[in-house]
């Protein structure tokens, strides 16, 4: 299978992990790099030193940067923080290295000097006994993964929910067993990351659509793609990869994979393709074929907007399927799923005005995707951070909002001169998220939502987009009580 080598390789004198079992872990010393405020530092820390071994946490961020996370952690005896620098005694004399997906290999000095370096997706999938349900992509994939989380405990099956999603796995390894499924949301970082050790082996496998992300990071798209494919390079013809038949990429994955191929698709599949096996949608619904055996799998109306996240729904329902939950389950589940938070989510409906959270767009495609969810007016902000991304997308789709606020950012200021060209007016761009929501606030009228969908990060003004679309909920909230609307 071509295996095209990550921009980001993993240097085969790192992989060679102290433990083999949890048991194994006590009196280790362990270095954190990156406690960070998304979960996963703080998770790995507890998870060593609930386990016996000596940790150390080192961050370049301050502590006062770092107070939730500090706190968090303070009734542990066994670990010690190095905040505001990173030492090199802390990774020469270590026994591992726990990193941060956010920090890269290459050029590492500090990482160079370790021993072993793993990750807490590394380390999970060494010591859990769990099935693996992995999901990967750049649009869509935290909604994926949380319905087939949510089906799977609807159909009484033991499942965990972690990854990229913001709840590291090691929060939950002691509680799986070999009876019970972890479904995973795994970035392109964190799947670079595992690039190599051989461990990753999926009972089934999605790959949602995949757009360009990331570009800061990466030299090209399909140094991008090449670490996405990782999700599949482990697995053989007892495992299923589940494919995106609307996306050119999905071809591309079906032809290298080793494991059985099922597509998914937004419309039906044209009769010449001769698709044997999978999922579509029509107007009655979604439905699944298995050799000429067709089954309803979703249901024609479900709880959350939009097309693009029925497309999600969709591609839970399939692997739901390969897991073998029955489909009258699958649609019962899938069809009453309520959503995550920061993804279209609805918040409050005050004065006739619908009010939706979407931070978690922060790709140009996911937030064209949020103004198309709608069949009311639409009054849209949007705007944040540039990751090197073509805001073409998002400014067309702009065209067919009653209004749109501008967020402040790096993004924004290409996202202007794209709405110029169009012809699309818009106010802002605001640096204060209370700014914006009040400018959304006067420009829509009872009947219409209001939507906050950046297409952009957020690194400029917030933490990460969690904390942006908390903000934004707060000044919502606040907005209304003193608006009346």
């Amino acid at each position: 299978m071509p295996d095209k080598t990550s921009v980001f390789p993993v240097p085969p004198s790192y992989i060679c992990p102290p433990f083999s079992s949890c048991r194994d872990i006590a009196g280790l010393r362990v270095t954190v790099m990156g406690l960070g405020l998304h979960g996963g530092g703080a998770a790995s820390a507890r998870f060593f030193a609930e386990c016996g071994a000596d940790v150390t946490v080192t961050d370049k961020k301050s502590e006062q940067e770092l107070r939730p996370s500090v706190e968090a952690l303070a009734d542990l005896p066994r670990l010690h923080f190095v905040l505001g620098t990173h030492r090199e005694e802390d990774f020469r004399n270590a026994d591992l290295v726990i990193k941060n997906p956010g920090v890269k290999f290459a050029g590492n000095p500090y990482l160079a000097l370790a021993p072993s370096v793993e990750t807490d997706i590394s380390v999970f999938l060494r010591l859990s006994p769990a099935k693996i349900v992995a999901v990967t992509g750049s649009k869509g994939k935290s909604s994926t993964v949380s319905a087939i989380h949510f089906g799977l405990q609807k159909a009484g099956v033991r499942s965990f929910l972690g990854g990229n999603i913001t709840v590291s796995p090691l929060t939950f390894l002691r509680e799986t067993g070999a009876d019970s499924v972890a479904v995973l949301e795994l970035s392109s970082w964190q799947l670079a990351d595992l690039r190599g050790r051989g461990i990753l082996h999926p009972v089934c496998a999605v790959i949602t659509p995949v757009m360009p992300d990331h570009q800061n990071w990466y030299k090209t798209m399909e140094d991008y793609v090449a670490d996405k494919k990782v999700i599949y390079s482990g697995m053989t013809a007892d495992g299923t990869l589940i494919c995106n038949f609307d996306d050119e990429w999905g071809k591309q994955f079906a032809a290298e994979t080793s494991a059985g191929v099922i597509w998914y698709s937004a419309a039906p599949f044209p009769q010449q393709a001769g698709i044997r096996r999978g999922a579509w949608l029509e107007p009655g619904g979604g439905f699944f074929t298995d050799n000429g055996a067709v089954c309803r799998i979703l249901p024609a109306e479900t709880a959350v907007p939009g097309s693009h996240m029925k497309t999600n729904l969709l591609a839970a329902g399939a692997a739901l399927t390969v897991l073998g939950i029955a489909p009258e389950k699958t649609a019962c589940a899938l069809g009453a799923f309520p959503g995550i938070p920061h993804r279209l989510e609805f918040l409050c409906e005050s004065g006739g005005i619908k009010w939706y959270n979407d931070s978690a767009a922060t790709i140009p495609e996911a937030a064209a995707g949020a103004v198309r969810a709608f069949r009311e007016p639409v009054v849209l902000i949007c705007g944040g951070t540039d990751k090197n991304l073509d805001f073409a997308p998002l400014a067309g789709a702009a065209k067919k909002a009653k209004a749109v606020i501008l967020f402040a950012g790096s993004g924004t200021e290409k996202l202007r001169a794209l709405l110029a060209q169009e012809n699309v007016p818009y106010a802002g761009p605001y640096t204060g998220i209370s700014q914006a929501v009040e400018a959304a606030g006067q420009a829509a009228d009872a009947g219409d939502a209001v939507v906050f969908s950046p297409g952009a990060a957020s690194f400029e003004y917030f933490q990460n987009e969690f904390d942006r679309g908390s903000r934004f909920k707060n000044a919502v909230h606040a907005y209304c009580r003193t608006a009346g609307k």
